[in-house]
């Protein structure tokens, strides 16, 4: 089962990283303000990834692939890593679909 992680950038602002299994990052979030911001952003993913109409299949400007997931009102919640094929694209949505809803929340910024 996968993990959110939420963690604060250098600009103050908070973050979630989705991990499978093994570790990799499978789709990032936005940068939040405040926490609970983030918590919701992680909720979000929670319900909108099982719907594969949430996810935006993309190819970057240098052809490399990526997808975004997007929430019932159009606002991207998640961003993946890049994909050197599409194959490893659809891959990570199945991966996200997989990890995201039941995943457990570890908190970074919790001393």
């Amino acid at each position: 089962m996968g993990k959110f992680v939420i963690s604060q950038r250098k600009d103050g602002e908070y973050q979630f990283n989705l991990k499978a299994d093994n570790g990799q990052v499978i789709l990032t979030s936005q940068g939040y303000a405040a926490k609970a911001s983030c918590t919701n952003g992680i909720e979000s993913v929670k319900t909108n990834a099982p719907d594969d109409g949430r996810f935006d299949r993309q190819v970057a400007a240098n052809g490399k692939f990526y997808f975004t997931l997007k929430a019932s009102n159009g606002q991207v919640i998640g961003n993946s890593q890049m994909y050197e094929s599409e194959a490893g694209r659809d891959n990570g949505i199945e991966s996200v679909k997989k990890n995201a809803p039941d995943a457990s929340v570890e908190d970074e910024t919790v001393a």
